[in-house]
């Protein structure tokens, strides 16, 4: 007979659908939607994972079935707080392990419940508009975790979204455009972010500062300024935006500084709360920070989550 850790691996192992019963796992994945918005089937496009040496998922690419892998802070420490992580990757792929996993783990450390999305990438192949498909996840993940706030001992009201690179893109997109109708929910459950967190993330479209790998992959080629102006995020903050803590480096030469700026001194404008952190080198894609820089933007981060109560000291 197995024991009950058998039984758990072999649960955690598996993409599950909502239980009480399942949610006492350490993780486990959900989908998103019962039937994908915004979908063209397209039998032939099929995910495909990169692995570590160990075998673990390093990152994913041409993702059309979007999911959430919870990690539920242990109950004894769990402060009522979750967070939403979207990986980034230019809307190309996803860097789950690195701007997912791995910051999920941390979180989990803080008693601070993580929620890791797998959101689709933008592809005229499985999408109607491909421009909205990654925000319509984006918002759904926040309502999917807000409705199951009591079963996940969750604050509903503690619901922070948080994005690396272009994932940083996703989010402060969620934060300026979270009412944007893109889907007719079936409740009123709110979208919007209580908090958001920004690793240095691509924020505009503009041609002297975005990330122009991240502009063509969601938006094309050919783009009418309109839009460009609705995906620059610095643009679309106003008084109602979350507050931010936001980190960069000053010799990013991907996703140049400017970027964070913009964003930081539209909040600022607008009277709502931020916080950022300009490194002097980093560069870019550093996660978690590393040994060769000073990016060790972890303990800023959570003394700023302690200053506005959503971790206790």
């Amino acid at each position: 007979m197995m024991n009950r850790l058998s039984i758990f691996n072999i649960i955690s192992s598996f993409t599950v659908l909502f239980s009480s019963t399942l949610c006492l796992s350490q993780d486990f994945e959900i989908n998103l939607w019962d039937k994908v918005p915004n979908a063209i089937e397209n039998l032939d496009y099929k995910e495909q994972f990169t692995y570590l040496e160990d075998g673990k998922i390093n990152g994913v690419s041409k993702v059309s079935q979007p999911t959430i892998t919870v990690f539920l802070a242990d109950p004894k420490n769990s402060n009522g707080t979750g967070v939403v992580i979207c990986p980034g990757g230019a809307y190309s792929h996803l860097a789950l392990n690195k701007e997912g996993f791995l910051v999920a783990k941390w979180l989990n450390s803080l008693g601070i419940s993580a929620f890791v999305l797998k959101y689709r990438l933008p592809s005229d192949a499985i999408m109607i508009n491909k421009s909205i498909g990654p925000l319509q996840d984006a918002q759904q993940a926040i309502r999917v975790v807000r409705q199951n706030s009591k079963e996940w001992n969750l604050d509903a009201d503690k619901i922070g979204i948080m994005g690396f690179s272009a994932g940083g893109h996703l989010a402060a997109s969620l934060s300026t455009r979270y009412a944007d109708q893109l889907v007719s929910p079936k409740d009123n459950i709110s979208a919007k972010p209580d908090f958001s967190i920004l690793i240095y993330p691509v924020i505009s479209m503009k041609e002297e500062i975005t990330h122009k790998n991240s502009r063509k992959n969601l938006l094309g080629t050919e783009v009418k300024q309109e839009v460009l102006d609705k995906y620059s995020n610095e643009i679309q903050v106003d008084g109602n935006s979350p507050k931010a803590f936001i980190v960069h480096a000053s010799d990013d030469r991907s996703v140049p500084v400017g970027n964070s700026l913009a964003y930081y001194s539209a909040l600022i404008r607008n009277n709502v709360s931020a916080e950022m952190h300009i490194y002097e080198n980093g560069g870019h894609g550093f996660g978690m920070g590393t040994m060769e820089n000073n990016n060790f933007w972890t303990v800023p981060c959570e003394n700023w989550l302690i200053f506005n109560k959503y971790i206790s000291d």
